[in-house]
């Protein structure tokens, strides 16, 4: 191996790729648009999504430019122990099949916040829109900010200014608002239609680059002796401690912090509650469950290993990259840079930009259910005595989407002022990291009067509040705050059970919930019958387009230690993908008696 690595930097073929994946996610949301013919599609795909699409889709809402990243700087420094948690989701989804899923599917919700007016009150939703909403676009202008530093030091134009003609701007500035307004198009125009099929693609383009870096990283490790010396050698040259759980991974209330984290996240965090509502039954949800269980596990050992491989390939980040502020975040990002051609180059960028993207898609349309059904809706037939037309909802679903888009490109501009996108997450969202602790028991747990929700929820924040101010375990904020939140929310959840009254009129609604919990959700099944046929063929259409594409880059400049023919591969792989998907569902459309489009 040469003893100074040589980077790759993006070229114009990498540029028109990214560009292409730009293109290619604004028409997934045009096309989305025009099967939002009402709210019950535009917010919840009409409950006809099919499984796999659902699946995933929330698989990959979890990778972000913040996993390639943050998380990939997390794996080079702390070896397999990142292993342990970053796959500890298959636990969570585990819990999902046996359980959540098919509660939130029998639930039969119009938005995911509905379930607090009918589990709690109308109160309970107007007092979480207050709590979650907030910190939801806090957390969408943090994503895009985390991803904006990735995209505009792969590229090369951080420290250039542009003239906009009314205004100079930096390039990691021009990088939010260009990233932040296709964001926020495709998100407006397609609803959760647009979310579900985009991640869907993004979920192939992270899958392939991530198993085309893994041999890659590896067999270069080797030093032209194959995969097994590169793993040899990372065994013989790894820190001491590399393969054992040290620094947070060995603290077992870190460990149980970020699993009751996990295990919130995966089973009532909005976006899964809305994944699970989107398919036709409750059978599906367990399908989706094993299936994000399953990417769980490999998906991040794809990534995790190669990070691994780079602590022996490249052992002095700070060398490398002296002005990033922990030079091992840009670990990934270098073995990409090193180790692939261009072509892939724009690959992996176009892969980091969707997973972020589809992550904030996400949010972007439950927040606009929440303020749509629950907001808008109730407040209309409250004061006019009028429920709105679904055109009404969907304006103002669309609108709200906008906001929220504004607003988090806004608050990407002003987190450096609060020191940074990771200092900035440690000092807001520890705060609110238990949340979902009154979600999480109230669907459980159904006998606690209408305020138990508020109850516990406020109960957890100012119970972190007073620990932090008193300046108490701040070496293990993270685990202090989780832990402390979740025992203060329980405590105060089933001490309101001592005033739980069953004939309370404010109780109509959870009578009704459960008699649904109750109620198995069998629909038919018609997932891959007319329109919906649709969905599989132009996810298969754009894997057919990516190949070819990719096959073509054969032809680019390339060196020894990145070949062009790694595009050859990632073509292949994408063309083949496609291929089969539109085979499957033309065999299955021939069946149907229908005619694909």
């Amino acid at each position: 191996m040469p003893a100074t690595p040589v980077f790759n930097t993006v070229n114009l073929l990498d540029y028109s790729l990214i560009a292409l994946h730009f293109i290619i996610i604004i028409w997934v949301g045009i096309y989305a648009a025009r099967r939002n013919k009402n709210t019950e599609e535009y917010f919840k795909g009409g409950g006809q999504i099919p499984w796999v699409i659902a699946g995933l889709s929330n698989w990959v809402a979890g990778y972000s430019a913040f996993m390639f990243v943050a998380a990939a700087g997390f794996a080079y420094m702390n070896g397999i122990g990142s292993a342990v948690i970053f796959t500890s989701a298959f636990w969570a989804y585990g819990v999902g099949y046996f359980v959540f899923g098919k509660l939130w599917r029998r639930a039969r919700l119009a938005s995911p916040l509905r379930f607090l007016t009918r589990r709690y009150s109308a109160s309970t939703t107007y007092f979480y829109s207050l709590v979650s909403i907030i910190p939801q676009i806090v957390g969408i202008g943090q994503g895009l900010y985390i991803l904006c530093i990735f995209i505009s030091t792969a590229l090369g134009f951080n420290e250039r200014a542009f003239d906009l003609g009314f205004v100079m701007v930096s390039g990691f500035q021009l990088s939010i608002i260009l990233v932040g307004t296709v964001m926020v198009v495709y998100s407006v125009i397609g609803g959760l239609w647009a979310a579900v099929l985009s991640d869907s693609v993004q979920a192939i383009i992270v899958t392939i680059m991530t198993l085309i870096i893994f041999p890659v990283a590896f067999a270069y490790l080797g030093d032209g002796h194959g995969l097994m010396a590169g793993f040899t050698r990372l065994l013989n040259e790894a820190p001491k401690g590399y393969f054992q759980l040290s620094g947070d991974t060995a603290k077992p209330l870190f460990l149980l912090a970020y699993f009751l984290n996990v295990m919130l996240g995966y089973n009532v965090g909005w976006a899964i509650v809305q994944r699970y509502g989107s398919v036709a039954d409750e059978r599906d949800t367990k399908k989706m469950a094993i299936l994000c269980a399953v990417l769980s596990v490999l998906g991040p050992l794809l990534w995790i290993l190669p990070v691994m491989a780079a602590r022996v390939i490249l052992p002095d980040m700070s060398a490398l990259w002296p002005s990033i502020a922990v030079p091992a975040e840009a670990s990934f990002v270098s073995l990409v840079l090193m180790l692939l051609p261009h072509g892939l180059i724009g690959f992996v960028v176009s892969a980091i930009l969707s997973a972020t993207l589809g992550q904030s898609g996400d949010t972007f349309n439950w927040l606009a259910a929440t303020v749509t059904r629950e907001v808008y809706v109730p407040l209309t037939k409250r004061w006019y005595n009028r429920i709105p037309s679904d055109r009404s909802q969907l304006r103002v679903g669309r609108t709200s989407m906008l906001i929220v888009g504004i607003l988090g490109v806004w608050v990407a501009f002003y987190i450096p002022k609060f020191g940074g996108a990771f200092q900035f997450a440690l000092q807001f969202y520890s705060l609110t990291a238990a949340f979902m602790m009154p979600v999480f028991l109230g669907m459980l747990y159904r006998r606690t009067p209408w305020w138990s929700g508020m109850a516990s929820c406020s109960a957890a924040i100012i119970f972190a509040v007073t620990l932090m101010a008193l300046g108490l375990w701040n070496d293990q904020a993270f685990a202090r705050n989780m832990i402390s939140e979740s025992i203060a929310a329980t405590i105060v959840f089933f001490g309101s059970a001592f005033w739980f009254n069953e004939d309370d009129p404010r109780h109509a609604e959870l009578r009704v919930l459960e008699k649904d919990l109750n109620t198995p959700a069998h629909g038919e099944k018609v997932h891959l019958e007319g329109g919906r046929v649709g969905a599989y063929v132009l996810i298969g259409r754009i894997c057919v387009v990516m190949g070819i594409i990719m096959i073509l880059c054969v032809f680019t400049p390339s060196t020894r230690v990145a070949p062009a023919s790694l595009n050859v591969v990632a073509g292949v792989l994408s063309l083949s993908l496609g291929a089969t998907i539109l085979y499957l569902t033309r065999e299955k459309g021939q069946k149907n008696g229908k005619a694909t489009p």
